[in-house]
């Protein structure tokens, strides 16, 4: 198992780079930038970060074939694969900041994710070729520079069934946001393993990977308060499908989520406050990771048992500390914690 860390592009570049530095420090693998819009730009980011590091990987979390052309994506990240000496790795998913403000229209999602990653592989293979996909289009292309690697690894985010199954087929691993529970981990295990039979591949090929919003304090209910507008987001806006949720009766009412339907992404948590009364504990705990050392490292640990191969840990600040503190407290305290007990299992 092996950790990550996954930013937004809100903070200043400096500060971004302290905090992948703090992670580089303190045993994550790969460090993540969120392909958001507008934040700040994210392969500019990803080079800076690569000319101040030596060992962490590096890359978006995730990007889309959208608003960002497939080709363009292969150019940027064999880019920063060559300057980063091949610490790249590229994150990919269905998107949806900006998408409103850009008149996007998100079209047969699953396949535009499979159709821009075979062109990507392409490409980065050195190859000239005309791709004609039901929604990707190149015509006679290929890159300008040769790739010093043409097999840069490729993580798909979905929450979805047709997203998760073409992950299992084609990526080499495959994350999913809030799948903080050991029931949705085995559903999502399931769900990448049909898809990876179904291509003829080892489904143990395939990672899994759980991208959860991540608060430690020395007060657990402390941390999970920070984290509660967050949860409150994730479940009034409901664009997250969760295959496990309803029967564990973790979502919330309809009526209550039909009241804030209509929200804003760019709006972030605000539209949601109203519902923060009806999130309890046991919804932060299942779908995030909150509280002190000792109750973050069993939840990871149950995560790990439940299948989890890799977790991407979005730091937040609870009363009193900063990001940064979660960053080093997961690396430095929590990650060890989950060690030394798989090793005493063992």
């Amino acid at each position: 198992m092996t950790i990550d860390l996954l930013i937004l592009g809100n903070a200043p570049v400096e500060q971004m780079l302290k905090r992948v530095k703090l992670a580089e420090d303190n045993g994550y693998d790969i460090a993540w930038l969120a392909d958001e819009r507008f934040y700040r730009e994210v392969y500019s980011s990803l080079t800076y970060f690569a000319q101040h590091t030596k060992r962490i990987k590096l890359g978006p979390c995730v990007t889309d074939p959208y608003a960002r052309h497939p080709a363009l994506t292969a150019m940027a990240i064999a880019t920063l694969d060559e300057l980063s000496n091949q610490r790249a790795v590229l994150g990919f998913g269905a998107g949806i900041s900006g998408f409103t403000e850009l008149a996007i229209e998100r079209k047969k999602p699953a396949k535009a994710i499979r159709e821009a990653i075979e062109l990507i592989r392409i490409l980065l293979r050195g190859e000239k070729v005309t791709y004609n996909g039901e929604v990707i289009q190149f015509i006679e292309g290929k890159l300008s520079f040769k790739p010093v690697r043409s097999e840069i690894p490729v993580y798909v985010a979905s929450n979805g069934p047709l997203g998760q199954k073409m992950a299992g087929a084609v990526a080499d691993g495959a994350l999913m946001e809030a799948c903080g529970n050991p029931e949705e981990v085995k559903a999502f295990r399931a769900v990448l393993d049909e898809g990876a039979k179904s291509a003829g591949r080892d489904p143990k090929s395939v990672r899994l990977i759980a991208r959860l919003n991540t608060c430690i304090a020395d007060n657990g209910q402390v941390a999970r308060d920070a984290l509660r507008p967050f949860c409150a987001r994730l479940l009034g806006a409901a664009r997250l499908k969760f295959r496990t949720a309803e029967q564990q009766g973790l979502t919330l009412p309809a009526d209550l989520v039909a009241s804030v339907a209509g929200a804003h992404y760019a709006d972030g948590f605000a539209p949601y406050l109203p519902l923060m009364q009806h999130v309890t504990d046991r919804h932060i705990n299942s779908f995030m990771l909150a509280g002190t050392v000792d109750e973050v490292a069993a939840r990871v640990l149950e995560l790990r048992k439940a299948g989890v191969d890799q977790v991407i840990v979005m730091p937040f600040a609870a009363e009193g500390t900063t990001i940064e503190d979660t960053i080093v407290r997961f690396g430095s305290e929590v990650w060890p914690a989950v060690q030394k007990a798989e090793a005493k299992a063992a």
